[in-house]
C-alpha cells in the first residue's frame, strides 16, 4: 500500500506557527451545482494534478477575481475520456483570499493505473466561466507496465523562456513529471539574472526579493502564468519537491545563506513559514492535517511492481547549517590561512551529528526502501533535490591551457582554480557537504538490497554517476537533470569546451556530465531496465528553439545486481 507522510518536525531549534487548511474537498461522488458568482472571474494560471496514488489524485487551479467579494464556487469534474458515458465526478469547492483563491481537491474514486481528464468551471451571473482542460493518471497498484517520467529543476523566470517546459508538455505516455526544487527563484530584478531579464524583458514580480508571503504568493502567480509551465502541468500529475529558492538560498532548518535580518527582512521562522504557506497554496501536493504543524512533507509513491519513487524534504526540517567554500575561501590569499581554513571547513562537514535529512526522515526513508523491496518493487527511487555522488574539480592547474586559466576573469572561479589541486569536494550545498548523513544514507540502501536511482537536480548541470559507499560498494546509479533556464558551470568557466569531460575524468563515480545545456530528463524503468534520455532545447533566449537528445544511458538488473551505466545514445 502506499504510504505518504506528512507528519510534523520542527526541530528544537525551529520556531513559528503556520495554519493552512488542508485540500479543499475529497471528491467521491457528484454535488449539486452552487449558485452563480456575483462577479467576474478567470482562470489566468491553468489546471494542475499531483501526489498521484492508485485511487485518487489532487487537482489544482487557481480561479482569478476581476470584481464581487467573498468565496468564489469553484465546479470540478472528472471523466473517463475511453468511457464517456460513465457519470463523471464532480463536486464543489470554494476558492478564497484565505488560500489566495487558490483550489485543491484530493480526488478519490479513481482506478489504478487510468488516465483521467479533469476541468473546473464557475458559474457567474453572466454565465459558466471554464478553465483549461488537464489529463492526470493513477498509479498501478499491480504489474510491470513500464513507468515514465519527465524529471525538472531550478526553473529562473529572469533566466530566459520556459522552453523547456514547453518541450515537456510534447512528450507522450508520461506517468509523471518529477520537479526536483527551485520551482521558483526568490531575488529582486536587480539579484540574480537580472542582466538577462533586463535585455529580454522578463523581471520578476515583484520587483524585489521575495520576503512576506504576499511576495511568495505574487512570484508564484507570476511564474503560473507562463503558457509553457501550465502547459506541462496540464500534461500529467507532479510529484514536486521544493529546493533552497522556494525559501531562500541555502536555507536549512534554523536560517539561510540569503536571509538577512539586518537589511530588514525580519525573523526566518516567519519567512520560512510564509515561503511553506505559499508553495502549500499553489503547488498540487497533499498537506499536513490541520493543526499539523510542519515541514516535513516527504513521501513515498508506488508504480506497480516497477518502482517506488521516495520525495525527500533536504532543507527546512532536518538540514544542518550551509557551509561553503565560497564563505570560507573568498578573498584569501595568503597560502597558510587557505589551508587552515579548509582544514577547518572538513571539519565541520565530517562531523557524523550534521543531517541533511534530519533523524526521523532518515530512520523513516530506511524503512520505506525495505518495505519497498519486501513487497517486490524493482526500483526505489529517490526524488531528491541535490548531488549524491562523490565530486570534485578537474585540477585546473593541469587541465587548461594558459590561455584559458588567462581567460577565467570571475573571481570565485580564479579561487577554485587555486582550490582544484587540492582534489577536494567542492559543492558543500550537496551530498558531499554531508559525508557522514550520506554513508548512513547508503547503509540502509545496502541493509535493504535496494536497487537505488537517485535523481538529482539543483546544480543547473547534467550528471550520470555511479554510486558507491565508503567502502567502495556499489549503491545505485545516479541521474542529474539539468535547469530549465539557470545557467551551469559552463557559463562561468568559460572558453573550455571539453569541460564535461574533464569532470568525468577526475571522478571515479562520474560516467558522463554536461554543464551548458538546458533542458529536462526523461527517466523510464522497466522491470529490469532503467533509462534516462538527456533532452536539451537549443535556446532560452527567445520563444524559437530546437530539441535535442544529448545523451542516453542505461543500466540493468543482472543476478540481483546492477550492472554498468552504459551509453546507449
Amino acid at each position: 500500500m502506499t504510504k505518504i507522510t506528512r507528519r510534523g518536525l520542527l526541530g528544537a531549534a525551529a520556531t513559528g506557527t503556520l495554519s493552512v487548511a488542508a485540500c479543499a474537498t475529497t471528491a467521491t461522488n457528484v454535488a449539486p451545482k452552487p449558485a452563480p458568482y456575483a462577479g467576474e472571474v478567470e482562470f489566468l494560471h491553468g489546471v494542475a494534478s499531483g501526489d498521484p496514488l492508485s485511487d485518487r489524485v489532487i487537482i489544482w487551479t487557481r480561479a482569478t477575481p476581476k470584481t464581487g467579494t467573498g468565496p468564489i464556487p469553484v465546479s470540478y469534474s472528472v471523466t473517463d475520456p475511453e468511457n464517456p458515458s460513465a457519470p463523471p465526478i464532480t463536486g464543489t469547492a470554494m476558492a478564497s483570499a484565505s488560500r489566495d483563491y487558490c483550489v485543491k481537491v484530493d480526488v478519490a474514486g479513481l482506478k489504478p493505473g487510468k488516465a483521467y481528464s479533469y476541468a473546473f468551471s464557475v458559474a457567474t451571473e453572466a454565465g459558466n466561466v471554464d478553465s483549461p482542460e488537464g489529463r492526470l493518471k493513477t498509479t498501478a497498484l499491480h504489474g510491470d507496465a513500464p513507468v515514465r517520467m519527465g524529471v525538472v529543476s531550478c526553473s529562473n523566470w529572469q533566466f530566459g523562456y520556459f522552453n523547456a517546459y514547453e518541450a515537456l508538455s510534447k512528450e507522450e505516455d508520461l506517468d509523471v513529471i518529477l520537479h526536483l526544487g527551485d520551482y521558483l527563484y526568490e531575488y529582486g530584478v536587480d539579484g540574480y539574472g537580472a542582466e538577462v531579464a533586463t535585455e529580454i524583458g522578463r523581471v520578476h514580480d515583484p520587483i524585489t526579493e521575495m520576503v512576506t508571503l504576499a511576495d511568495y504568493r505574487m512570484r508564484h502567480a507570476q511564474y503560473r502564468s507562463d503558457p509553457a509551465l501550465q502547459a506541462a502541468h496540464a500534461l500529467a500529475p507532479w510529484i514536486c519537491t521544493w529546493d533552497d529558492h522556494e525559501s531562500t538560498n541555502n536555507s536549512y532548518r534554523t536560517g539561510a545563506q540569503n536571509h538577512n535580518p539586518e537589511e530588514g527582512e525580519g525573523d526566518w521562522s516567519d519567512r520560512k513559514q510564509a515561503a511553506i504557506q505559499a508553495y502549500f497554496e499553489w503547488i498540487p501536493l497533499r498537506e499536513p492535517a490541520a493543526g499539523e504543524i510542519t515541514s516535513a512533507v516527504w513521501g513515498s509513491f508506488t508504480f506497480g511492481d516497477v518502482a517506488t519513487i521516495h520525495a525527500l524534504e533536504s532543507r527546512l526540517t532536518g538540514r544542518s547549517p550551509d557551509v561553503s567554500w565560497f564563505d570560507a575561501l573568498t578573498g584569501v590569499t595568503d597560502q597558510d590561512v587557505m589551508m587552515q581554513r579548509v582544514a577547518e571547513t572538513l571539519e565541520t562537514i565530517n562531523d557524523p551529528a550534521r543531517t541533511m535529512l534530519g533523524s526521523e526522515q532518515e530512520a523513516w526513508l530506511s524503512g520505506e526502501l525495505k518495505s519497498s523491496v519486501e513487497r517486490g518493487k524493482a526500483w526505489q527511487v529517490l526524488a531528491n533535490q541535490v548531488v549524491m555522488a562523490r565530486t570534485k574539480l578537474p585540477n585546473f592547474q593541469e587541465t587548461l591551457t594558459p590561455e584559458q586559466l588567462a581567460a577565467q576573469d570571475n573571481g570565485f572561479v580564479q579561487t577554485m582554480v587555486g582550490f582544484s589541486a587540492l582534489g577536494l569536494p567542492f559543492n558543500l550545498d550537496a551530498w558531499s557537504g554531508f559525508p557522514a548523513a550520506r554513508e548512513r544514507l547508503y547503509a540502509g540502501a545496502a541493509a535493504a538490497d535496494a536497487k537505488l536511482i537517485t535523481l538529482a537536480g539543483d546544480t543547473h548541470t547534467a550528471w550520470v554517476n555511479t554510486l558507491y559507499d565508503a567502502e567502495g560498494g556499489k549503491r545505485g546509479v545516479e541521474f542529474g537533470c539539468t535547469s530549465i533556464t539557470s545557467p551551469g558551470t559552463g557559463a562561468y568557466i568559460k572558453g573550455i569546451p571539453d569541460l564535461g569531460e574533464q569532470f568525468a575524468d577526475a571522478n571515479p563515480e562520474v560516467n558522463w556530465h554536461d554543464p551548458f545545456n538546458r533542458g529536462y530528463t526523461i527517466v523510464t524503468l522497466s522491470k529490469d531496465t532503467a533509462r534516462a534520455e538527456y533532452r536539451t532545447v537549443s535556446n532560452i533566449l527567445s520563444r524559437d528553439y530546437a530539441v535535442e537528445t544529448v545523451a542516453v544511458y542505461e543500466t540493468s538488473q543482472e543476478n540481483g545486481t546492477l550492472s554498468d551505466l552504459v551509453s546507449v545514445a
